[in-house]
């Protein structure tokens, strides 16, 4: 990676889609990675084959889980420079209109598209504050959607959650500038992934974005943001 710095990255839902992709893009260009997920088996596959990751448990939906991954995430990593809030929920599935979603589907869109990301950067504002005095980059990135700014029937939860995530961070950017934390949204596109798949299983993945492609992307986007 073109930086002073060798990067210290904690990316949540590491263990598939674009979190997959950014870990090993991320890895393979010797940054120092630290990747959360739900499911203990697929962290430990991942870490594995990836080695020198940092693979951790946790759930960012669930407030029990953000101090502990906090603490882990700094931990493994000596520090942070780039946390990716990645990790989504897609709400109700199949795609259900609002006036068909149950509240508990609601609540879980919001506690992993928002109220996660918000948690999980709130507990990690010391080390990246910390980055931001020594020197090196210091930078939250939320992966967003463009059904925060477009109204998709059937994506209420999901859309109502991405859109306010998509506010948050320009809030924290704002709040943070003086720190020199940057906060950015980055919306990826429609890809390949088992989340979009999920949500519209008849969609043909020739017509979708590679995670691959998006995590270089966003690579591209960290490495002007750091240099």
């Amino acid at each position: 990676m073109n930086t002073h710095h060798t990067l210290r990255v904690a990316i949540t839902g590491g263990t598939s889609g674009l979190g997959l992709a950014l870990v090993e893009q991320l890895a393979a260009s010797g940054a120092r990675v630290a990747f959360v997920a739900r499911d203990a088996q697929r962290v430990a596959s991942v870490a594995r084959r990836l080695a020198g990751t940092h693979g951790l448990v946790g759930d960012v939906s669930r407030k029990a889980d953000t101090y502990p991954l906090a603490l882990q995430i700094t931990a493994a990593l000596d520090g942070l420079d780039v946390l990716i809030n990645n990790a989504s929920h897609l709400g109700p599935t199949p795609l259900a209109l609002l006036a068909d979603t149950e509240c508990e589907d609601f609540e879980a869109a919001l506690a992993t598209n928002l109220l996660g990301p918000f948690r999980l950067t709130k507990a990690l504002l010391g080390a990246l504050g910390a980055s931001a005095r020594d020197g090196r980059p210091a930078l939250v990135i939320n992966i967003t959607s463009d059904a925060a700014l477009s109204a998709y029937p059937g994506w209420g939860a999901y859309g109502a959650s991405k859109a306010a995530l998509s506010h948050l961070s320009r809030i924290w950017h704002e709040e943070l500038r003086e720190h020199r934390v940057r906060v950015i949204a980055v919306d990826p596109g429609d890809m390949d992934t088992p989340l979009h798949a999920l949500a519209v299983p008849d969609a043909d993945p020739a017509t979708l974005k590679r995670p691959a492609q998006a995590a270089r992307e966003i690579i591209s986007l960290i490495e002007r943001e750091a240099a």
